[in-house]
């Protein structure tokens, strides 16, 4: 089944056609700034070069267009008619407690994602209109939407609740939702694959790393824990998301600042990680070049940063009862030798042993504990479009 996976932002949209039996990716890409004058559609050629087409695309509908006009070009095209598209799935990023797992998406379920803008205003509301232009220039096609949260609809109370009158659960819902959940599920499937381990009798802690970032803890194949909240701030330290710090200490600043709710949440989610420790970038590679030239704060960053996935990771070793696969992914999981270095290392009293010379592998499968070790640890590059897509496979072959 040919299957086109869409991931839409505020300004963003990217895609890949898969066809879910033979997992192939037959064509990917995305446009990037939306609605400014310099808008782009950027695609992998059949021959593997990339290309870029320049074109005005005011919204994420005429994004959507410019997609499905490549995808049945004469010359770049790899499909002749749009009716050979027998599904599209979308990323979703929150369904608060509505879903749990992957739906047909009805006007009930846009409803429910609807109602989830205040708590993911910048991504839910792109959702949205992604779905909604599909829906118009390929009036019919099945669309099943794969949410970020559904992973993590399985952590119990103890995990989920926040120390906040019980109340602003009940009116709100303000609890912990957690994210990247196709992706933890993704990754930990995988891992106990190519390790050839049961999955449903393991204790996994999966470290999406990258310039946003969640840890969670799953056993016999359950999230019970994650590290994002009722928002993806909370956590670790990020690009440019702050991560875990005392409200205490942002109720200071905000009077101090005179600043408002806006403003809080740009300096929280916008202006703080990575790039706000280190004042030059939020990107890792940047803070790596300033680390050999001798930049103090570039270095305070890095190490706040491995900081903080080293202490997640010890609470879920503890929340689990130990540990016996830990899984590195995204885009920092997956390329930064020295910082899954560093991590191993803090647990060599776990019994891990570490072998340097797998570790320099970059963006590739492979095992970098050692033999002897006594617990597992492995690379595995994330794949949610493709997870995506037989989630949607499976669901419209009903």
């Amino acid at each position: 089944m040919k299957i086109l996976v869409l991931n839409c932002g505020s300004s963003s949209v990217k895609y890949k056609l898969i066809d879910s039996d033979s997992k192939k990716v037959l064509a990917e890409g995305g446009v990037e700034k939306i609605g400014l004058p310099d808008s782009f559609l950027k695609y992998k050629k059949p021959d593997g070069s990339k290309e870029v087409i320049e074109t005005p695309m005011p919204t994420a509908k005429e994004a959507v267009k410019n997609i499905l006009d490549l995808l049945t070009d004469p010359v770049n095209g790899v499909v002749k008619h749009l009716d050979e598209i027998e599904a599209v799935g979308h990323r979703v990023v929150h369904g608060m407690e509505d879903f749990s797992e992957s739906v047909l998406i009805t006007p009930e379920v846009i409803e429910k994602v609807k109602e989830a803008y205040s708590v993911a205003p910048l991504h839910n509301p792109a959702n949205v209109t992604g779905i909604e232009a599909v829906e118009s220039l390929i009036p019919g096609v099945p669309q099943v939407a794969v949410f970020d949260t559904a992973f993590h609809q399985t952590m119990p109370a103890k995990a989920y609740m926040y120390a906040l009158p019980y109340e602003l659960y009940e009116k709100y819902g303000v609890r912990r939702y957690g994210f990247h959940g196709t992706s933890h599920r993704y990754v930990s499937r995988r891992a106990c694959e190519f390790l050839g381990l049961p999955y449903e009798k393991q204790r996994i802690i999966t470290c999406h790393i990258g310039n946003g970032g969640s840890i969670t803890a799953i056993r016999d194949g359950i999230s019970v824990d994650t590290s994002m909240g009722l928002t993806p701030t909370e956590g670790l330290m990020m690009g440019t998301r702050s991560g875990d710090v005392d409200p205490g200490a942002l109720i200071y600043i905000m009077e101090r600042e005179n600043l408002d709710a806006k403003g809080l949440s740009k300096l929280v989610n916008k202006q703080s990680g990575v790039l706000g420790v280190s004042g030059i970038s939020s990107d890792m590679r940047d803070i790596e070049e300033a680390i050999a030239k001798g930049d103090e704060k570039a270095k305070l960053a890095l190490e706040m940063y491995e900081y903080r996935i080293i202490k997640y990771i010890g609470q879920y070793v503890a929340a689990l009862g130990g540990v016996d696969v830990i899984v590195f992914t995204g885009g920092v999981g997956e390329n930064q030798i020295k910082t899954r270095e560093a991590i191993c290392k803090q647990f060599a009293f776990l019994g891990i042993t570490f072998d340097a010379e797998a570790n320099k592998t970059r963006g590739e499968e492979i095992e970098i504990s050692g033999k002897d070790s006594k617990v597992h640890v492995v690379v595995i590059p994330t794949d949610e479009e493709l997870m995506i897509a037989q989630d949607t496979a499976a669901i419209v072959g009903k």
